[in-house]
C-alpha cells in the first residue's frame, strides 16, 4: 500500500501542516481525526488497514491531515472569537489547501469526507458547508454541537460552524445529491447526537442513512467496522 507523506506552510492557519495520504489512484477521500488527534493518528489505529482493500485495488486515495483543535475549540488560552476563528482558518485550509488540489489534479469533481468522533463532526461540517465539493459524508460516532467549547460566546462564525444550528437553513441543491452516512451504536456516548442530525436531515428531506449498530462502545473497533463498509457505499467507475 503506497504511503506518502506532505508537509507545507499553510497561510490560512499560519503553521506547518502535515498529512499522510494513502493509495496510488481512486476516489479521494478526506480522512480527519478524532479530538486534537495527529496526521498518522488514524493509520496508527487500524482505521487505514480497515480499508486497505479499497486502498490495494486503486478505488480510494486517503488523505489524512493535522487536526487543528489544539488551536481552535481546545484552546483555552485564548477568547473564544479567536478560537473559532483558528477553526474557520482551518475550514479554509482543507478547502484551498487540499479539496481544491485534489480536484485540479485529479479528474474528480467531488470528494468524500470522512471522521470518527471529533473528526465526524469535521466531516459533517466541511461537508454540509462546502456541499458542491462533497459527494459523500460518512460520520462514525461524531458529535455536532460546538457551543460547549465556546463559553457562551455568540457569534455568526459559531452559528455557521454548528451543523444543528445552520442545516436547517441550508437551500444549497448539492445536499440533496449528497450520500450522507451517520454511524453509531445505541451505546454510543454521542448516539443522541447522530439522532439530533438525523432529525435535522429528515425534516429536510435529504436523503441519509442512519446506521445504528448494537452494543458497540464509542471506540475505535467500530469504526473500523464502518469505514470499509461505508467506502463500499461509493459507486467507483
Amino acid at each position: 500500500m503506497k504511503e506518502e507523506y506532505f508537509k507545507w506552510y499553510s497561510p490560512y492557519v499560519n503553521r506547518d501542516v502535515e498529512m499522510l495520504v494513502f493509495g496510488h489512484a481512486g476516489y479521494p477521500v478526506i480522512l480527519f481525526p478524532t479530538s486534537m488527534g495527529s496526521f498518522h493518528e488514524n493509520r496508527d489505529m487500524g482505521l487505514i488497514g480497515s480499508a486497505h482493500w479499497f486502498i490495494e485495488q486503486g478505488l480510494v486515495q486517503i488523505f489524512c491531515p493535522d487536526s487543528n483543535d489544539k488551536q481552535s475549540f481546545y484552546n483555552k488560552g485564548v477568547h473564544p472569537h479567536q478560537r473559532i476563528q483558528n477553526h474557520v482558518g482551518y475550514d479554509k485550509m482543507i478547502c484551498h489547501d487540499i479539496v481544491e488540489r485534489v480536484r485540479l489534479n485529479t479528474s474528480m469533481a467531488k470528494v468524500a469526507v470522512a471522521g470518527c468522533s471529533f473528526g465526524g463532526y469535521h466531516a459533517a461540517n466541511f461537508a454540509f458547508r462546502h456541499p458542491g465539493y462533497v459527494s459523500h459524508m460518512f460520520s462514525m460516532s461524531g458529535a455536532f454541537d460546538i457551543r460547549n467549547f465556546m463559553d457562551r460566546y455568540n457569534h455568526d462564525d459559531i452559528f455557521y460552524n454548528s451543523p444543528l444550528e445552520y442545516l436547517p437553513g441550508l437551500q444549497d441543491y448539492e445536499l440533496w445529491n449528497m450520500g450522507i452516512i451517520l454511524g453509531t451504536s445505541n451505546w454510543d456516548i454521542c448516539f443522541d447526537a447522530n439522532l439530533k442530525l438525523h432529525e435535522a436531515l429528515k425534516q429536510k428531506n435529504v436523503n441519509h442513512w442512519l446506521d445504528v449498530r448494537q452494543d458497540k462502545q464509542h471506540d475505535w473497533p467500530v469504526w473500523k467496522e464502518m469505514f470499509p463498509h461505508y467506502l463500499s457505499t461509493i459507486k467507483f467507475d
